[in-house]
């Protein structure tokens, strides 16, 4: 009962300091939100899928203060040609935008959904975040379906000639910000989105994702810069028959990531492959927590995750794969490891099964160690110094994750990245 008062009394209190923005036509799901909100309490430390990762400054009424990182290094996907859409802590921001017109997608922002009658994502705004809540209550999700003011709703009609890049600019050291986008792929067509920056010293971002049948999307993702940010973010998607969903996130710095995927398959021989790589060095906590659910026949998802860390970073991976009855020939892979480059840094892992079909293959590990000596001494053997070859041996451990990637291009970037943050921390 104790707890319950505390954990109540503290949701009570958050709720009581936000502000609920104009809603139009978004007020019933804002509300049915809120309900969720009240019935669940937001998470504490003793709830089964925060027992490692403490929520309480995301939580608390005020957002703790976060210094705006200022480097010389130029922004990921910058060389590429992009649709931009770009937010300044938490607002869209025209000026630094392209104009939202592509052949073969509707982009509108999300206030448009509340001035305008019959929108299309109307029908979807908190529809697949409450569908997500029934497995595991995910209390922060529903608190920004409830209060987010910002973010873009995107219809997919066609096969889109470039990438939609959401850039999130950090510019206020208290910037709490709540952003919500809402993704539909229509049937047959295929888009790539492109999401990085570190958004605010807290951030809460939602994304709703509903992919129709035969609907492909590539999703890549890059968190970091900021090092004092905290963010806590989600993504529920809906597969249709024979669609395609492809995620992949890289994370390096943030003194608090927490990144939430759910997952349904619905339509026969749909795919899901979810993975990511972060990197982690001395103040650092990243929880990966992923929920795939398997509701339909001859449906694929693979998870892969990579973690690498270092001075007393800790690094979190919950991974579950539910078959439902009737989702016969599932196949669901499912791997996560860490690379501890000290005896400071820990890993901490969940893996899941839960099937209820006899038909299937389905697989999970998880693992922890450190660099190879064998493979260090062969290296070094050979003239690499022994930073360079530790560096080198580490991104051949990120590679499965990374490889995940479809397009080559970002692929390459990623691994960019990744060999400029090992080389700028063995400096």
């Amino acid at each position: 009962m104790a707890l319950d008062n505390q954990k109540f009394g503290a949701t009570r209190e958050r709720l009581d300091s936000m502000i609920l923005p104009e809603v139009g036509c978004t007020a019933k799901a804002r509300e049915c939100a809120i309900k969720r909100i009240e019935t669940m309490g937001l998470p504490h430390r003793r709830d089964e899928y925060w027992k490692y990762t403490r929520p309480d400054t995301l939580i608390q009424p005020v957002a703790p203060t976060a210094a705006v990182f200022d480097s010389n290094e130029p922004l990921i996907f910058g060389e590429l040609d992009r649709l931009k859409i770009v937010f300044v802590d938490g607002l869209f921001n025209g000026d630094l935008s392209d104009d939202l017109s592509l052949d073969g997608v509707q982009i509108d922002r999300l206030e448009d959904i509340c001035c305008q009658k019959n929108h299309w994502a109307e029908e979807f705004y908190g529809t697949l975040e409450a569908r997500g809540q029934s497995h595991v209550e995910r209390p922060l999700a529903a608190l920004n379906t409830a209060y987010a003011g910002d973010g873009v709703v995107i219809r997919v009609t066609g096969k889109l000639s470039k990438p939609i890049s959401l850039i999130y600019i950090h510019e206020s050291e208290v910037s709490d910000v709540f952003l919500h986008h809402v993704v539909r792929v229509d049937a047959g067509a295929e888009a790539t989105i492109l999401e990085n920056g570190p958004a605010a010293a807290r951030f809460n971002k939602c994304m709703e994702i509903d992919i129709a049948d035969t609907g492909v999307l590539h999703h890549v993702r890059a968190q970091g810069r900021d090092h004092e940010r905290r963010a806590v973010t989600h993504m529920f998607a809906r597969l249709g028959k024979e669609s395609v969903f492809k995620t992949f996130t890289l994370t390096a710095n943030g003194v608090l990531t927490r990144n939430e995927m759910v997952v349904e398959l619905t339509g026969d021989d749909a795919t899901a492959h979810v993975s990511g790589a972060a990197l982690g060095d001395g103040d650092f906590h990243h929880d990966d927590t992923v929920f795939i659910t398997h509701n339909a026949v001859n449906c694929e998802s693979r998870q892969v995750f990579k973690k690498v860390l270092r001075n007393g970073a800790t690094g979190v991976f919950q991974g579950k794969i539910l078959v439902q009855p009737g989702a016969q020939k599932t196949d669901g892979y499912q791997i996560s490891q860490s690379l501890l480059l000290d005896d400071d840094s820990q890993f901490l892992a969940k893996p899941e099964l839960e099937i209820y079909a006899d038909d299937v293959v389905c697989s999970h590990g998880s693992t922890s160690g450190a660099i190879d000596d064998e493979a260090l001494f062969y290296l070094r053997a050979r003239g690499v110094p022994e930073g360079k070859a530790t560096d080198l041996l580490t991104l051949a451990f990120l590679a499965e994750a990374v490889d995940e990637i479809e397009r080559v291009d970002l692929r390459e970037e990623i691994n960019g990245r990744l060999a400029g943050w090992l080389e700028r921390r063995r400096g």
